[in-house]
């Protein structure tokens, strides 16, 4: 995977704002998932993960001047995401070795007045110093975010309850931030006994505080952590993901799975980008305005059409099994394996309007579905 050094003084306001009108695009009443709150909710915290990244790397950068950045995603490369994951783990011992903050700038007045230049070691500490500081307390995009449950409810309809379960992946080879969201139903008797009530209902005497740490059967917890690691890949389509944790849990049942790509990025400030997007948005530079920019993601879905009922004899038991529906009338569909997808592009409002003069932009915009970012406010469906 190519990567480049960005041009940080542009990169990372450009991200910044990118990230921003993304997080006011999931609270907007216009928002594309209006009426689908639990959606909305569920995204919003990675994007704020990812936030909190981008701030740790631009403070890594004031320090040791590197970051390496994907020409094809426009995001920070792996190494450098499992580089933050490395430096979160480790900060609290750096810091043990670096002199307070207090300490180190009395030195660095000290040092001034002394000696009369400026006391480049000690702002070097003072600079990491404070990096660790935001790493320590930090809450990061890491390489694998482990799973939680934010929803339980009960099926009415076969009374088993059901959990709404998030995890979260740093792509390597891609270089891609991804969230994954899936609605799974319980059949296990221990679960269903305690959270169903005679009537069909969710059980009000079991208090849940969401959101719950891992899946919330916790006889399974563990193996789902690690099946949300090992079944991540972008290279997996998502009918394959679900079929895997079908044939995984024999009393686990995805009847949903969501995953959102955020990315690729595209700005003037990430060298060897796609040349056609990079050529336009220098063509739309202006002193007048903020570097032009577009964050793209895409929104793929899978669900179950069918179940097969579990069988019990004698001596043997075959699971309930799930058929998933793949829209085999949409080609892109059946290449993604998937039952439907969207493609989501957000463009700072003045970008928009520059590349719609240079008469070429349809062709790119082609497919998407365009929201503007104008200010605090992002209108969709331009």
């Amino acid at each position: 995977m190519p990567t480049s050094q960005p041009t940080a003084a542009s990169y990372f306001p450009a991200m910044h704002s990118a990230l921003g009108g993304l997080e006011t695009l999931l609270s907007a009443a216009n928002t594309p998932f209006a009426g689908h709150n639990v959606i909305a909710g569920a995204i919003a915290p990675y994007v704020e993960r990812l936030r909190e990244s981008m701030k740790a790397w631009e403070h890594k950068f004031e320090v040791d001047s590197r970051l390496t950045v994907s020409q094809t995603s426009g995001f920070p490369s792996y190494e450098s995401v499992l580089s933050l994951e490395n430096d979160s783990k480790n900060a609290a011992s750096r810091l043990a070795e670096i002199p307070e903050m207090s300490d180190l700038k009395s030195e660095m007045v000290d040092h001034i007045l002394r000696y009369k230049t400026f006391p480049t070691q000690i702002r070097k500490q003072l600079s990491e110093r404070s990096y660790f500081e935001r790493v320590e307390r930090g809450s990061f995009f890491n390489a694998h975010v482990l799973p939680q449950t934010i929803r339980v409810s009960v099926n009415p309809k076969n009374r088993r309850p059901y959990y709404v379960v998030t995890w979260g992946t740093y792509d390597g080879p891609n270089a891609l931030p991804m969230i994954y969201m899936a609605t799974i139903e319980d059949s296990s008797e221990r679960m269903c006994r305690a959270l169903v009530t005679s009537d069909g209902r969710l059980n009000p005497d079991i208090r849940i505080d969401l959101p719950v740490g891992g899946l919330l059967n916790h006889d399974y917890a563990a193996a789902f952590d690690r099946f949300a690691e090992s079944n991540c890949d972008f290279a997996l389509s998502l009918v394959t993901i679900a079929t895997n944790l079908d044939k995984d849990f024999d009393f686990l049942h995805p009847k949903q799975l969501r995953r959102f790509i955020i990315g690729p990025f595209y700005s003037t400030a990430v060298e060897g980008e796609s040349s056609g997007v990079s050529d336009l948005l220098q063509r739309t530079r202006s002193p007048h305005r903020e570097d032009p920019w577009l964050l793209t993601w895409t929104t793929q879905e899978v669900f179950s059409k069918h179940e097969k009922a579990a069988r019990r004899g004698l001596w043997s038991f075959d699971p309930a099994r799930d058929e998933f529906h793949i829209e085999t009338r949409n080609l892109e569909c059946l290449q993604q394996g998937v039952s439907s997808f969207e493609k989501h592009i957000l463009v700072p409002h003045e970008t928009y309007q520059a590349l719609y003069a240079t008469r070429e932009a349809e062709k790119f915009f082609g497919g998407f579905k365009i929201h503007t970012l104008s200010g605090n406010q992002v209108i969709s469906g331009v």
